[in-house]
């Protein structure tokens, strides 16, 4: 049997609205499937976790953005149930990075149910598992300003969260080791990245990828505000990374100790430091 979770309030109610789609094709096709979506976090972490002890799963088909697939992978890393994801979020940008289309939901069934999934690597920090990119620094404080704003929704509250925080940041000190590599460093923004993009498409790492057996790891050394400002819009080429100020490392083992918070797949890790490492080959899942 298939498990089907949707988040209704996902990229705006667009979850709910693919979410229709999707059970609608489901239905059409004499699928056998099991609705299992919660009304929070921790009621859809508890479905999942009771539909999984209790049946034989085929695989679990999830409809949502990035936090989703974040709650996903916690109970799916390393066993052999595959996970589709149907992308119905703000950023979606695991789903970017496997190559699904992101307004096509029949497209992604008919094309990946009747194919085997592969295998692809996971990121583990302090005993969390991360799909796309763990990350520190300003992009971090961005996030937390914006999780405040609880009556500003979509994209546009992360625009004006980089405004609000940008006067006051200033850059840290980090100490890193990446694998047997330790140095210290003043940095604005530290990406470690298991696929190309974040905040809806932003290829902070254009090289990435989920299949390597390597984290890349961004560091965005100190510039002015005014530097900054010139140089963030080239994210969403990825053209950001032959500036000077911008480093960009390979490894398998990364710690970073500095008095900082760090994020993961848009999702609050807690306050550092922290270890990542590669699981390699940890989630079978489909691409296109």
């Amino acid at each position: 049997m298939w498990l089907l979770m949707i988040n209704p309030t996902s990229g705006g109610g667009k979850g709910r609205v693919i979410g229709e789609r999707v059970t609608r094709f489901l239905n059409a096709s004499e699928m056998e499937y099991s609705d299992i979506s919660g009304t929070s976090f921790e009621s859809a972490t508890s479905n999942l976790r009771s539909a999984l002890d209790g049946t034989n799963v085929t695989g679990v088909i999830i409809v949502g953005g990035d936090g989703l697939v974040h709650l996903a992978i916690q109970e799916l890393a390393g066993t052999e149930i595959p996970l589709l994801v149907i992308p119905g979020g703000t950023g979606n940008d695991f789903a970017r990075a496997l190559g699904l289309p992101l307004d096509a939901p029949e497209q992604i069934l008919a094309g990946c149910l009747n194919r085997h999934p592969r295998k692809i690597d996971l990121g583990k920090v302090n005993n969390k598992y991360f799909a796309a990119i763990l990350s520190t620094g300003f992009d971090s404080l961005v996030n937390e300003r914006a999780n405040r704003m609880r009556f500003i929704r979509g994209q546009i509250k992360y625009t004006i969260s980089i405004l609000l925080e940008l006067p006051f940041f200033k850059p840290r000190t980090y100490r890193f080791s990446v694998d047997s590599l330790e140095f210290t460093t003043k940095a604005m923004l530290i990406a470690i990245a298991n696929s190309p993009s974040y905040g809806g498409g932003m290829l902070v790492a254009p090289d990435a990828r989920f299949d390597d057996g390597s984290f890349d790891v961004v560091i965005l050394g100190p510039v002015s505000k005014l530097e900054f400002l010139k140089v963030f819009p080239k994210v969403f080429t990825g053209r950001h990374i032959t500036h000077p100020a911008v480093k960009v490392m390979r490894g398998r083992a990364i710690k970073v100790e500095a008095d900082a918070v760090a994020y993961a797949d848009g999702e609050r890790i807690g306050e550092l430091p922290i270890t990542a490492e590669v699981a390699s080959g940890a989630l079978r899942t489909w691409a296109m």
